[in-house]
């Protein structure tokens, strides 16, 4: 269940009034997603989506989020556009939370992703940072190699009893990740969650990215490194080279990869997968009672952490030269 928090129905259609978009006519909450509370909103002039945004979220960041949205679209990525009401305003506030409508995209998420997604996900990926590229505002990343030690500490004592040995595994990666951490590669704004539930299909065409709250400006090639370990295993963990491939050939199509890139692309991957893991593991041994979402399993990024591991360089990963 993703709608934490109730909108009474006069609440509602007063704020949908605001912006232009025509008479309410019907709202369903959606059940995807944890982060937000999501409504599915049909009015007079076609379908929304509003998100009212929970704790998990600093509303300081929203204004990033939200023109980072609005400025890709203008760029040509299919991407959910924030409606702004009659003051030019795209965030406000409904239930004590802050609000925003932005536009419906047709399309479903791909549980079990093809090669040729793979190969549509790396050209949007590759569009997502030259289209971001002049976006003036910037955020850092709070979950790059900088938070994880953080995460780690609050997950440690109760780590190995997911796992036996787990906490000296994550030590051992953790403490090379600090020391090798590349600095000096190629920066911009990245979406940095881009799994398949956050990506739609109509039939085998790329229609829409959506769930931009984790984006921020980091280097590029560590997307790249998120979308390796989100999309191009299979479900045993195993490392699909075919759909690796067809990925980063999409990318590279729009955007050439330079050599620092592809060498530290490896590196990146390892740090993908610890950072996952990490926040798995947190969300995994604090479950509030009573919960209804159940957290992701941890083991699956321990699994593709030590996979990347033992790569020894992009090539691994079925980049071409």
């Amino acid at each position: 269940m993703a709608v934490y928090t109730e909108v009474a129905d006069e609440e509602l259609g007063a704020f949908v009034d605001r912006f232009g978009i025509g008479e309410l006519l019907a709202a369903k909450g959606i059940a995807e997603g944890v982060e937000n509370s999501n409504y599915f909103i049909h009015t007079t002039k076609g379908f929304f989506i509003l998100t009212l945004y929970e704790k998990r979220v600093h509303e300081e960041d929203l204004p990033y989020f939200l023109g980072l949205m609005e400025h890709l679209s203008e760029k040509g990525l299919v991407c959910p556009r924030p409606v702004r009401d009659i003051k030019g305003e795209a965030l406000g506030r409904l239930a004590g939370r802050p609000a925003a409508i932005v536009t419906f995209l047709d399309g479903m998420s791909i549980k079990r992703p093809a090669a040729s997604h793979c190969r549509a996900l790396g050209e949007a990926l590759a569009r997502l940072h030259r289209g971001g590229a002049d976006f003036a505002v910037t955020r850092r990343n709070a979950l790059s190699v900088g938070g994880w030690r953080p995460l780690f500490e609050a997950a440690a004592p109760r780590a190995d009893s997911v796992t036996k040995g787990l906490s000296a595994e994550i030590e051992t990666a953790l403490s090379a990740l600090e020391r090798g951490w590349p600095t000096e590669l190629p920066v911009g704004n990245i979406h940095a969650d881009l799994f398949p539930d956050n990506v739609f299909f109509i039939g085998k065409e790329l229609s829409g990215v959506i769930d931009f709250y984790f984006a921020c400006t980091d280097a590029l090639a560590y997307d790249l490194a998120v979308c390796l370990n989100a999309w191009c295993f299979e479900p045993d963990c195993s490392f699909n080279r075919t759909k690796g491939q067809a990925f980063l050939s999409g990318y590279r199509g729009l955007r050439p990869l330079e050599a620092a890139e592809i060498e530290a692309l490896p590196l990146l991957a390892r740090g993908a997968a610890l950072r996952f893991l990490l926040t798995r593991l947190v969300d995994w041994l604090n479950v509030p009672q009573g919960a209804l979402v159940r957290p992701k399993d941890p083991i699956e990024y321990l699994r593709k952490l030590r996979f990347h591991g033992r790569v020894a360089s992009a090539a691994e990963y079925g980049l071409l030269a």
